[in-house]
């Protein structure tokens, strides 16, 4: 049987090509997207490719969609061993200071990239207990990286998107301490940067392709038994929280 990988956010961009990247090491992908159209055209389009794929509704804003995501999938598959949590949102590119920033900007900004992370995880976390080798791979941003913001050398100390950039430090901590709890288990938890890759999110800092963005979360989505948890990678190195 094929392993099992729910990609969320999964119908373009970087998810898209993580589904497409696990599809292609034989892996059976569930394509989460809001959208019915978009997530059923990824669907066919993986298909083209020779991959095993499927489609589930998923608003990870909407804790409605997120409770039927058990049932589904193990009604369906009777199992899950990857959960890659790649739905993000960015409203304050290049945004204002953080004394500047609107609440309802924050607000929104974590209910995608932060709550909707942990709801999901949550809810899912019982059928990746089952799983001989479980997988939670969590897409962050080194702009969230404490120690590159107060690094007066480091160009990331430049970027001023105060509400995205709290949601990615947030979710490194939820990173955190779901590998402490889950350390005994055989479930790896990471956080991917996939570095600044040219999507509809990054249209000016963008200078690498998918694929290359892509590259690390399917490589910690894949990692041996004696792999890392608890970290946090780019390029398939460690970088600073």
């Amino acid at each position: 049987m094929k392993p099992l990988a729910l990609i969320t956010g999964a119908n373009k961009g970087i998810g898209f090509e993580i589904a497409r990247q696990l599809g292609k090491l034989d892996y059976h992908v569930i394509v989460g997207a809001r959208s019915i159209e978009r997530g059923t055209s990824a669907v066919e389009a993986l298909k083209s490719e020779g991959i095993d794929a499927d489609f589930v509704e998923l608003d990870v804003t909407n804790s409605d969609s997120i409770n039927k995501l058990p049932n589904f999938i193990r009604s369906k598959f009777g199992r899950l061993d990857v959960l890659v949590n790649n739905a993000a949102i960015l409203l304050d590119y290049d945004g204002p200071r953080p004394s500047d920033t609107d609440m309802q900007v924050l607000r929104q900004t974590f209910e995608t990239n932060f709550f909707g992370v942990f709801l999901v995880t949550q809810s899912l976390l019982p059928l990746l207990r089952e799983s001989p080798a479980g997988r939670i791979v969590n897409l962050s941003s080194s702009v969230g990286s404490l120690s590159s913001i107060l690094d007066k050398y480091s160009p990331l100390s430049q970027v001023v998107s105060p509400a995205y950039q709290a949601s990615k430090t947030a979710l490194n901590a939820l990173t955190v301490l779901f590998a402490k709890e889950l350390e005994s288990t055989k479930i790896k938890v990471n956080s991917a940067c996939p570095g600044p890759v040219k999507t509809d999110q990054n249209p000016k800092r963008g200078v690498l392709s998918v694929e290359e963005g892509a590259d690390t979360a399917v490589w910690l989505a894949t990692l041996p038994a004696d792999g890392s948890t608890g970290g946090f990678f780019n390029s398939r190195k460690p970088v600073p929280w």
